[in-house]
């Protein structure tokens, strides 16, 4: 398992940077121990919400293998709307590995970034179970148009999706290992 945590067109946020290491390294040990399956390699991208969406969809593009410039557009369009509220996301990568992307703007303490980090952490876990990863990738290309599947799959997706979110916020208690306030 690799771990690397860089930013990504963030400046003057060095401090944030070598927290963000501290608590992903520790984050990872936690997490790694209360969820079932293997932690992938994981690369933790601290950035702003005007960059957010470039970086995710670049992400999604290249594990779904999705090369038409019209749905490129079209996703990047829906992301940008959406940039706003969203935390963090849980990407996973062509190579095997997760990418964990997290909105600095919405973080505005240690507590609120342990529990964001230790959701995305959880989903990373996920995907190294049997067919989640297969899963995940066949919905991207779905939301892609890349390759269609039939409504039943797309339900049954969908309804594993959510089984999924609600582990992951059923996990967030982990949290007050990192940082003491995140319990509360």
């Amino acid at each position: 398992m690799k771990l690397d945590v860089s930013t990504h067109k963030l400046f003057g946020y060095g401090s944030t940077l070598r927290t963000a290491k501290r608590l992903t390294e520790e984050a990872v040990r936690i997490v790694d121990r209360a969820v079932s399956g293997r932690m992938p390699d994981v690369q933790v991208v601290l950035i702003g919400e005007r960059n957010l969406a470039e970086v995710t969809t670049a992400a999604e593009w290249e594990t779904a293998g999705c090369t038409d410039k019209r749905v490129q557009s079209r996703a990047l369009r829906d992301a940008k709307r959406h940039a706003r509220d969203v935390a963090g996301r849980s990407i996973p990568l062509a190579d095997g590995g997760v990418l964990v992307v997290i909105n600095v703007e919405q973080h505005p303490n240690e507590a609120t970034f342990a529990i964001t980090l230790v959701h995305e952490l959880v989903h990373a876990m996920q995907t190294s179970r049997k067919g989640v990863r297969d899963r995940l990738i066949a919905g991207l290309r779905h939301d892609l148009g890349v390759e269609r599947l039939s409504r039943r799959e797309s339900r049954e997706i969908d309804r594993l999706l959510e089984a999924d979110e609600k582990e992951a916020y059923g996990s967030e208690y982990l949290a007050g290992r990192l940082v003491p306030a995140a319990a509360a």
